[in-house]
């Protein structure tokens, strides 16, 4: 286990560590609360990691104490006191302790990206085309024409809709 990072104001423990990229350059720093607070470092949501992992209640189930990673040796307790885990493999033998943090930090454990408005509509579109095609095509087959020539219509007129739309 490494030594732990040291606030690069006062050299006291870092707790707050700070990554900005400009330009395609990663500026990182590290600091302790105090200097934080002074230099105005807050977080937007108003409560941070480190509040997060100070609640008692994160660390006092006892299948937590005995918790260790594999990899580094870092332990719950050394995870609350640096506010940062010891290695990759931390996130893994920590999974009890963070997924629940992170589930009231963020809106879930999982990153699922962002998808454009317009390919949504579309591919909800083409579902909707690839259904009516599909029950067009059984109406066929099951001589239930009026429900057919009401499948072929809709179709007919959501190709409508879409060219109308992609002309703008």
């Amino acid at each position: 286990m490494g030594e732990p990072l040291k606030c690069e104001v006062c050299n006291e423990a870092a707790t707050v560590h700070l990554t900005q990229i400009i330009d395609n350059n990663i500026q990182k720093v590290d600091l302790c609360e105090k200097c934080a607070k002074e230099k105005g470092v807050t977080d937007p949501s108003g409560f941070s990691l480190a509040d997060l992992l100070s609640q008692p209640h994160v660390f006092t189930e006892p299948s937590h104490q005995k918790l260790v990673c594999k990899r580094c040796g870092f332990s719950p307790a050394d995870f609350k006191r640096l506010g940062q885990l010891g290695c990759p493999a931390c996130y893994g033998n920590f999974r009890e302790i963070i997924d629940p943090i992170l589930a009231n930090m963020h809106m879930g454990t999982k990153h699922k990206g962002k998808v454009p408005s317009r390919t949504i509509r579309r591919v909800s579109l083409r579902e909707r085309m690839d259904s009516l095609n599909l029950n067009l095509e059984q109406a066929v087959e099951a001589e239930r024409y009026e429900d057919a020539a009401r499948y072929r219509d809709e179709i007919k007129q959501l190709g409508e809709d879409t060219k109308d739309k992609s002309d703008d």
